[in-house]
Formats: structure tokens, C-alpha cells, sequence
């Protein structure tokens, strides 16, 4: 007797995305061994820092060589989701995880979430090409392999199950994703810790009562975060349309850029603002005389690698601005240290990428249940306040935030400004 399609589907989920969280929970463990080895390589050798330049030179032949067909990074992965056309070739896992892993041996500021997005999403095109699947089944899957990336890569299984589903449309959930993104994401975390890994423990903030005083304070930590989220995505997206513009060969841009960035790390005097910055933000929860320019220089670090070319995402730089802004906010607002960082690292994320669930859901397993009702607070008003923009151009959007009728399409938030007037033109 052959079973109900219900159950079908449902065996079907089971395995597809426990095969995505397989193969993204061992790229996963590699990438993360491979940027420990790295780190601690460059951290004892900071030699290294000095031939970032050379490294760019040498990175971008090979990038403009063989890597033209996934340069669109995290927005192609997003765009193959809804774009039966726009396929993720597989030499993506293997060129951005080396490519990441490189950056930081020789100093560059970037993170692990666009790496792990990108693997993950390039491994789950090949399992659906390998078995064959529909394209509705593909789009799944692919929103499942940014669930298993994004979730072992963190340690985060839950919060990497509603980032797959969440930062693809703006606010709209893609449900039919739910299960396969499930599974990949806790059995990629699985793998990840099954092989070895170790994730970067937080200090889990105390309980804090909700009162209307605090409430006036959380607003105005909401619009700090915003004006410093759009800052920052503004920021990247003009300095890489300029290096575009006046250097278009990218391994010249690249060795451009490593030189500014060793001129600036040799301004600053300091490592700290080198590779992830993960001891600063940890720093940020107990340090009352932390620098309060350190978020700043962070996200003028994060910038200018970005956008000169280099590979990595966005997140734990991202982390490291909002747990350094929060520290400082903090202070002048008469909020408890610990509190003020962990709910400025999630919500600076979830205002640069639009995704207030999924970082309020990844703050609660990084940071303890203490800090739900304050981060979500303020991310979701982070969110709103940051208007249609972000760090992936490529996100859709079907309603503007502020509310108003459906638009007619899905809209890239690249294309949004046009699309709008359109809108307004057909309307009036």
C-alpha cells in the first residue's frame, strides 16, 4: 500500500534535510577548525597583517579567474530562491571557505555567516540536483541550507531554522521551508559538535523586570542601533560602488584595500579590530572602561574589507559593533553593562540583515532566557527604524514596513525606490 502524500513528504523532508544538515555540518566544522587554526596563526605572528595587500593582490586573480560566477555571494543564494534561473555553482563552498579562512590569517575584518550561508546554500543546489527534485522542492531545500549553515556555524539550531526562512522575504515567513529547515539546522549543529567544535560561550545576563522608565531607555537604544545599522549598510554598499567605480580590477581593488587596512591597523595601534574580534566582544559585557570609539572603528574596519572585495559576512562584526555600542549606551543610559551588550550584539544584526526573530531567537540560545522581552523590544524597533535597507540587496519585500497595500510583486530591496514610484503611478 502506498503511503498518504502527506507522510511522504514528510519522509522526504526527513531525509533531504538531514543529508543538507550532513553536508553543511561538516563544511561547517572544517571552515570553523580551519579559521581557529588561522586566527591563532596570525594572533602569534602578526607579521602576517603586513602582507595582507599581497594577499588581496593574489586572492582576487584567483577570484577573478574562477570566481565570477558566485562574486554575488550571499545575494545569489538569496536570488536562487526565487529565481528558478539562478543556479549556485557547487566550487562556491570550497572557494569561500578558503577564501574566508585566508582573509584571516592576514587580518582582514569579516565573519562566518556569509561563508556558512554560502556553503550551505551551494551544498543544498547539488543534493537537489542529485536527487532530482522539483523546483518548488529546490527553492526548500536551499532556504534549508541556509538554515543548516547559518545554524552550526553559531551553534544556534533554532535561531538558524527561522534565519532560513525569515531573511529571504522581508517580513513574510516562508513556512513551506519550515521541516527540511528544521532538520538541516539541528542535524548540521549536530555534526558540527559531533566533529569537535567548540562555540564561543557568552555571559548570560541577569534577569531584568520591564518598567516604563526602562521602556523609554530601550527606544532610545533602538534608534542609536538603527542610525548606527544604517551607517554601517550605507557605508559599505557607497564604498563598494566606489572601489567599483576607480579601481575595476578586482585583485588591484583588493591589494588596494589591504594596504588602507594595514595603514589603518598601524594608525590604531591595536589587534583588536583584526579578523572577528570575539574577545572584545566578550570584553564589551564586562569592561566599563572599554573604548568607546571601539564600534566605530569596527565598523570602519568591516567596511572598508567588505567592500574592497574580501571574503566573509557580516554577523560577528556586526556583533562585535553592537555589543561595543551597547556597552557604551549602557553607561550613559544607567543600564546594567552585560545587559546593554547583549541586547545591542543581536539587535544590530537583526537591524542590518532584517531578520528581528531570528536574532531574538540566536540571542536567547547565545545568551540565556533573561534577555527575550529587552532584545526582541529592540530589535523589532531597530528593524522598523532602519527603513527598506539592508546588508543583502537582494532581499524581497512585499508590503513596506510601515504597513500599505501588497505591492505587485516580490520587490529585490534594490529595486525597491522604482518599484514604489511605479506604485504610486499606478495608483494615482
Amino acid at each position: 500500500m502506498r503511503p498518504p502524500s502527506s507522510a511522504r513528504s514528510f519522509l522526504q523532508w526527513l531525509l533531504l534535510g538531514g543529508v543538507v544538515g550532513v553536508v553543511s555540518g561538516i563544511a561547517s566544522a572544517v571552515f570553523l577548525y580551519l579559521l581557529g587554526r588561522a586566527t591563532h596563526l596570525r594572533e602569534h605572528h602578526t607579521v602576517l597583517v603586513f602582507t595582507l595587500p599581497l594577499a588581496g593582490l593574489v586572492l582576487g586573480l584567483i577570484y577573478d579567474r574562477w570566481g565570477k560566477p558566485i562574486r554575488g555571494g550571499n545575494n545569489l543564494v538569496i536570488d536562487s530562491v526565487h529565481e528558478g534561473d539562478a543556479r549556485i555553482p557547487l566550487r562556491m563552498a570550497p572557494m569561500v571557505l578558503v577564501g574566508t579562512v585566508l582573509t584571516h590569517l592576514f587580518g582582514g575584518s569579516v565573519g562566518r555567516e556569509g561563508t556558512a550561508v554560502q556553503m550551505g546554500g551551494s551544498l543544498a543546489e547539488a543534493v537537489a540536483h542529485r536527487f532530482r527534485v522539483e523546483p518548488a522542492t529546490r527553492r526548500e531545500l536551499l532556504a534549508a541550507g541556509i538554515a543548516g549553515g547559518f545554524g552550526s556555524v553559531f551553534g544556534t539550531p533554532i535561531a538558524g531554522t527561522v534565519f532560513g526562512l525569515e531573511v529571504v522575504v522581508i517580513g513574510r515567513m516562508g513556512y513551506e521551508a519550515l521541516l527540511p529547515s528544521l532538520v538541516a539546522a539541528v542535524v548540521g549543529d549536530l555534526v558540527t559538535r559531533g566533529l569537535g567544535i567548540e562555540h564561543t560561550p557568552y555571559p548570560a545576563p541577569a534577569p531584568l523586570p520591564l518598567t516604563v522608565p526602562l521602556l523609554g531607555k530601550w527606544l532610545v537604544f533602538a534608534v542609536a542601533v538603527a542610525l548606527v545599522a544604517i551607517t554601517f549598510v550605507e557605508l559599505v554598499h557607497w564604498m563598494k560602488k566606489r572601489w567599483e567605480r576607480h579601481v575595476p580590477v578586482l585583485p588591484l581593488r583588493m591589494a588596494a584595500g589591504g594596504l588602507l587596512l594595514v595603514g589603518l591597523w598601524w594608525l590604531v595601534g591595536t589587534d583588536m579590530y583584526l579578523g572577528l574580534g570575539v574577545p572584545t566582544i566578550l570584553r564589551a559585557f564586562t569592561d566599563p572602561e572599554l573604548p568607546s570609539t571601539a564600534f566605530a572603528l569596527k565598523l570602519l574596519f568591516t567596511a572598508l574589507t567588505l567592500s574592497a572585495g574580501f571574503l566573509g559576512g557580516e554577523v560577528t562584526p556586526l556583533f562585535f559593533i553592537g555589543a561595543a555600542l551597547g556597552n557604551v549606551l549602557a553607561r550613559l543610559l544607567g543600564l546594567p553593562l552585560d545587559m546593554g551588550a547583549a541586547v545591542g550584539l543581536a539587535a544590530m544584526f537583526a537591524a542590518a540583515a532584517n531578520t528581528p526573530l531570528a536574532l531574538s531567537i540566536m540571542a536567547v540560545e547565545l545568551l540565556g532566557s533573561a534577555v527575550l522581552p529587552h532584545v526582541a523590544i529592540v530589535s523589532t524597533l531597530a528593524y522598523l527604524f532602519t527603513g527598506h535597507r539592508g546588508i543583502y540587496p537582494s532581499q524581497r519585500i512585499a508590503r513596506l514596513k510601515h504597513g500599505g497595500p501588497l505591492l505587485r510583486r516580490l520587490v529585490p530591496l534594490r529595486e525597491l525606490p522604482q518599484e514604489t514610484r511605479n506604485d504610486e503611478d499606478a495608483r494615482g
